[in-house]
This record gives C-alpha cells, sequence and structure tokens, in this order.
C-alpha cells in the first residue's frame, strides 16, 4: 500500500503542473501512439472510455444500457454525441430500480449492518482501552470511519460522472480510480480491485467464523448452567450441519424473513442486556480511566470491527429512491452512524464499567447466569446472530461465484460447483473458528487485518487517487488529511494484528 502511495504523493508542484495536462487526456490514450491497452480492457472498450473528461469543458452525452444486470461500467455513444449540453451527467436521474429504498428502509439496513457481535464486544474493547480513553476513542474511531464512508460515496459520485455511469460499488470504485488516475498507477488498477475483494472475502469469511464461535459460547453457557458442559468445539460441530444447511439458499429473497426474525430478537437482546448493565452500577473510580500501551492495539482491532458497515455504505446508497438524502449533515448516513456510535460507546462504557476487568469477549457471557432471563437473551443473541450468518456469508458468495462460473462450462457442473464452493466456505470458517475459541482475540484480528483495510486505508486512498492532483483543496490539505487517516490504520493493522495473534498463542499475555 505505501508503495502505491509513495509514487506519487511528493512531487514538487511544478512537476504536478506539468503533469496535470497529460492526466486529462482519454485513458491510457498513449496506446494509440503505440502504447498497450490497459490490463482487463478491450480494443473496443479502450476506445470509448474516457479518464478524467474536464465535465466544465466536456460537451459529451452519453446514456447507459439500463438493460445489463451488472450495471455495464462502459459508457455507451448517444445520438447526441457533441451537442453542447449545459447540465452536468447526474448519476442518479440514470438508474433504473426495480424495488428502491426508502430513507426509512436504508436507515434500518444501515443500521442492521453495523450492529451485530461487534456492538457485544465493546466492553471488552473498553477494558483495553480503559474507561476514558474507550469513551473518546469510540468516538473518534466512528467519526472517522463515517468520514471515510462519505470519501467513498463522495469518490463514487465523481467517477460516475466522468464515466457516465450510473452507480459503481466498492471495488469498481477503486478500479475506475486507478484507471483514470495519475499514469504511474493506472497499471495497478487490476492489483488494487483484487486487493479490495480480497479483503471483503477475508472480512466477511472473519465475520462468519466470530458468528460460529458467539453461538456456541452463549449455548454452552446455558447449556452448562441447566445440564451439564461441554468444551466449545462441542457446539461448533453441532452447529456445523445446520449452518451449511442454512447457507445453501442462494437467493436473498428467501432470506428475507429470517433477517427480520433476526433483527427483532437482536432489539429484544439488547434491551434485556441494557437492563443487566445499568443496574446497580459502581462508581467509575473502580475502573481504570486508561490502559497501557500494550493493550490499546486490542482496543483497536475491537473497535473498528464493530463498525463493520463500510462495505455496504454503496449498495444502500446506489438503491435509494433518493439517494441525495444519503450524504449531507443530516443525511441518513450521518443520523444511522451517530446512533451507532452512541450505542458502541454507551454499551462499552456501562458494561466495562459494572464489569470492570472480569468482562468477557461478549457481553451477554456475563449476564448473570442464575436469571431466566438472563438465559433467554444468551438464547434469543445466539438464535439472532446464527440466523445473521447467511447474510454475511452472501458477501464472499458473491464474489467468488463469477470466478466459479467462467471455469466451468455446463450449468449443471456450475451449479454443482455454487454448492461446492459454499459448502467448502463454511467448513472453512467452522476450522478457523475451531482453532481459535478466543471470541475477544478472534474478533481483535478479525478488525485489525481486514477492517482496518476496508474501512480506514482504502477510502483516503482512492480518494487521493481520484482527484489528484488538482482537487484536493488549498495547499493539499485533503492530502494530508488523507495520509494521516491511513498511517493511523496501517499502524493499527501492523500492531493490532501482531498483539492479536500474540494473544491468541498466549492467552494471559495481555
Amino acid at each position: 500500500m505505501i508503495l502505491f502511495v509513495s509514487s506519487f504523493l511528493f512531487p514538487t508542484l511544478e512537476q504536478g503542473a506539468r503533469k496535470m495536462k497529460n492526466e486529462r487526456e482519454p485513458l491510457l490514450g498513449h496506446a494509440a501512439d503505440g502504447g498497450s491497452t490497459a490490463p482487463g480492457l478491450d480494443a473496443a472498450e479502450h476506445q470509448r472510455l474516457l479518464a478524467r473528461p474536464d465535465l466544465r469543458s466536456s460537451p459529451e452525452n452519453m446514456i447507459v444500457d439500463p438493460s445489463n444486470e451488472t450495471e455495464s461500467l462502459v459508457a455507451k455513444e448517444d445520438s447526441t454525441y457533441g451537442s453542447q449540453s449545459s447540465e452536468p451527467y447526474e448519476p442518479s436521474m440514470h438508474r433504473t430500480l426495480e424495488h428502491p429504498t426508502t430513507n426509512l428502509d436504508t436507515m434500518i439496513h444501515l443500521l442492521k449492518g453495523n450492529i451485530g457481535t461487534g456492538i457485544l464486544a465493546m466492553p471488552d474493547a473498553f477494558k483495553h482501552a480503559g474507561l476514558y480513553v474507550g469513551l473518546f476513542g469510540t468516538l473518534f474511531m466512528g467519526a472517522v470511519c463515517t468520514h471515510c464512508m462519505h470519501m467513498l460515496v463522495n469518490c463514487s459520485h465523481e467517477l460516475c460522472r466522468r464515466l457516465q455511469v450510473p452507480s459503481l460499488g466498492f471495488a469498481d470504485v477503486c478500479q475506475r480510480a486507478f484507471e483514470s488516475g495519475p499514469i504511474g498507477l493506472r497499471r495497478y488498477s487490476k492489483l488494487a480491485t483484487n486487493l479490495i475483494n480480497m479483503f471483503l472475502v477475508i472480512t466477511q469469511l472473519g465475520f462468519c467464523c466470530v458468528y460460529f464461535v458467539f453461538v456456541a459460547a452463549n449455548l454452552r453457557e446455558v447449556v452448562a448452567h441447566y445440564f451439564f458442559d461441554l468444551h466449545t468445539r462441542v457446539y461448533l460441530l453441532l452447529l456445523l450441519i445446520p449452518m451449511v444447511l442454512l447457507n445453501l439458499v442462494k437467493n436473498l429473497k428467501y432470506i428475507t424473513p429470517i433477517s427480520l426474525i433476526a433483527a427483532l430478537l437482536t432489539i429484544t437482546g439488547l434491551s434485556c442486556t441494557f437492563y443487566y448493565m445499568l443496574q446497580d452500577l459502581p462508581n467509575t473510580h473502580t475502573v481504570k480511566p486508561y490502559s497501557t500501551w500494550a493493550q490499546l492495539p486490542l482496543y483497536f482491532g475491537t473497535a473498528i470491527y464493530a463498525f463493520e458497515g463500510i462495505g455496504m455504505v454503496l449498495p444502500l446508497e446506489n438503491n435509494m429512491k433518493t439517494p441525495e438524502d444519503f450524504g449531507g449533515w443530516s443525511g441518513v448516513l450521518n443520523t444511522g452512524m451517530v446512533i451507532v456510535a452512541c450505542l458502541y460507546t454507551a454499551v462499552g462504557f456501562f458494561g466495562y464499567l459494572k464489569y470492570g476487568d472480569s468482562v468477557k469477549g461478549s457481553i451477554t457471557l456475563n449476564l448473570p447466569g442464575e436469571e431466566f432471563i438472563a438465559q433467554l437473551v444468551r438464547i434469543m443473541m445466539a438464535l439472532a446472530i446464527f440466523f445473521s450468518y447467511s447474510l454475511q456469508f452472501f458477501v464472499p458468495m458473491s464474489i467468488l461465484n463469477p470466478h466459479i462460473r467462467r471455469r466451468l462450462h455446463t450449468e449443471q457442473s456450475r451449479l454443482i460447483g455454487e454448492y461446492l464452493t459454499r459448502v467448502s466456505l463454511v467448513v472453512f470458517t467452522f476450522i478457523l473458528a475451531a482453532m481459535i475459541p478466543n471470541l475477544g482475540a478472534v474478533i481483535s484480528l478479525v478488525g485489525a487485518v481486514s477492517s482496518s483495510t476496508l474501512a480506514l486505508i482504502f477510502p483516503p486512498l482512492i480518494e487521493i487517487v481520484t482527484f489528484w492532483p488538482d482537487k484536493l483543496g488549498r495547499h493539499y490539505w485533503v492530502l494530508w488529511k488523507d495520509i494521516a487517516i491511513m498511517v493511523f490504520g496501517i499502524l493499527g493493522f501492523i500492531f493490532g494484528t501482531y498483539t492479536s495473534v500474540a494473544q491468541i498463542l498466549n492467552p494471559d499475555l495481555v
């Protein structure tokens, strides 16, 4: 990642001025003079696609074929090509949506996508940070992650206007930004896209591992209280077959009722958890206000894991009936993320204050075992996370399935290949969960490795590449801001991963 950035972040202003003209030429236009086309682009697409057209002077009008199910990223010429249109291309006006979502629908999806096992792990995160460092650190982390989400949406809009397409996904935004960015980075467009897809797969499969461990740990607590105690791995093995069967369902339409049940169970379980946390709270001096530097990386990994919604921001905005309501100070994104950040902070603050250093990887494991309602909360949350597994599993399958289908030639072989892949990935997450049944360490590791990369490193990098070199603010303040966020994410990635792995290998280390 640093190699990507170092090739263009620090040229002199004089060099930047000389290159500005070249970077506004058509994408890889030098190929016409004997160069080669970009990797992954055929000759026809190479001739049509413009890299960075200046909309202030460009007279070109284009349309997009709405019948393409994958939303073609290549602009198609209109009969009015060359006409002088004073109105710039507005992506949201060209989207054809069969079932657009309302603002309320988008808000619910945003909350559901961010509130999962991460919120129940926030008291454990506060244990590694201290009460007040965790309090202000979580609010700061929420603000930075929300800003990075806005970055991604703004870059998507900018690239959609340049390419004259209605919408782009996360990986598409990265690819098109690199293809139209500084000349030295255009060759890395496919690599950057593959990296994003790889981290998306790793992140979502990491969530699935956490879900496996979470369900098994909570079921173990309930069964141990009423009957007998078995190792967590036994419950993981018992969950394997139901989890495989659940994830053989390919159509999200059939999972929607299950998702609704999971949402209701989550709300009920969180409400009961707050009821227990807010009873007989001790004084704040009974817990440490701050922790050691060695423990902060574990806090970072868990906290950044909790803000897990970066991958769903563009799909939500792209499917809105009124996408102009998504951004802005009082838009859907800010409103939803303020609610999420406040919930995370409240659960972490009061959960750590209530249970202190004895708090566990999930706050549900600290609820009083002798009360029936507490056991019911564990069952409800376990069922909610069990039913949510398939939603997290849908993302890696949607990325991997096209690659599988391209390598198989008959419809029957493609169907068999998809089912085998589904079974293999579920078994893979089961094996990882069985190898590391420490819930807190798994959450911190997934957050440090994948969530920090997707939420804190790639969005500012994409913004720099998209708006380089003349739209980065006066004195390049946007550039320096993005570099600071990237350094923060890279440091969290390195130290968070190292500390999480060390804790997995030696649980008594921290």
